[in-house]
């Protein structure tokens, strides 16, 4: 009976662990993304704050590069609230009409602008509560914003984000909401900040999502994803600026 018990606890705390590396490992990842990539840079355009709130709730079901397309005129003639508002909705849909859903996307963004006008005195407010009453804005865009605007250490879970997490089994969740909160327990702190734009960055040029490029991994030989096809990390070097954002549309239809 005993023993039954302990093979049955043994059981569980394995459905339950949060990750399939052990610190050293964890540290290891890390270090070689930090890098591969010492300043991993976000691949939405903006300008600013507010700017960046618009480009990240227009990018739900949309690529980074399409998204791009759309806003670089109407950010150059609406930066601000008080601007987008003169647009009005049919302004900017004249503008983001090649992004889906942009129907109610361009009235979500002339919403929020009227919302951060009356409530927020036109500037991006910075905590997650505030950010997540802004319609069109959901957990994953206020941490995207609180983390590229001001620097705060947060996990946005996106497709990539959460692809990777289940596939090497780095943080296994069955919903964003899980998977962010085991990378918040697993990640180490010092690496925090720029975790968000290591896993996208990976997940969108090397551990795509219809084949993984696993002869291009720098975590080749510590990867626990079952399927891989290489145990071979690439050579550890940093990447050339023009890498870090480069358009990569054949993985971007996800």
């Amino acid at each position: 009976m005993q023993t039954r018990q302990k093979s049955n606890g043994a059981a569980r705390s394995r459905r339950h662990a949060r990750t399939a590396y052990n610190k050293a490992e964890l540290e290891e990842i890390f270090r070689r993304f930090s890098i591969q990539r010492p300043e991993p840079k976000g691949e939405l355009e903006h300008v600013n704050p507010f700017t960046l709130v618009v480009a990240v709730a227009l990018s739900a079901q949309a690529t980074d590069v399409g998204v791009n397309r759309a806003t670089r005129k109407l950010f150059q003639i609406a930066d601000t609230p008080e601007k987008m508002l003169a647009l009005g909705e049919d302004g900017v849909i004249e503008h983001i009409k090649t992004i889906g859903l942009y129907r109610n996307k361009a009235k979500n963004v002339i919403a929020l602008c009227r919302m951060l006008i009356d409530e927020f005195g036109s500037e991006v407010p910075k905590t997650r509560e505030e950010l997540m009453r802004l319609p069109g804005v959901g957990r994953k865009t206020a941490n995207v914003v609180m983390s590229m605007a001001f620097g705060i250490p947060t996990l946005a879970v996106d497709t990539h984000v959460f692809r990777i997490a289940n596939r090497i089994k780095l943080a296994p969740g069955t919903t964003p909401d899980a998977v962010e909160e085991n990378l918040l327990r697993v990640i180490p702190k010092d690496y925090l900040l720029h975790a968000h734009h290591w896993l996208i960055l990976h997940g969108r040029y090397t551990c795509k999502a219809r084949k993984p490029e696993c002869e291009t991994c720098v975590i080749a030989d510590l990867c626990r994803y079952p399927a891989k096809t290489n145990d071979i990390p690439a050579v550890l070097e940093e990447l050339p600026a023009q890498m870090i954002g480069a358009s990569s549309l054949a993985d971007e239809s996800e």
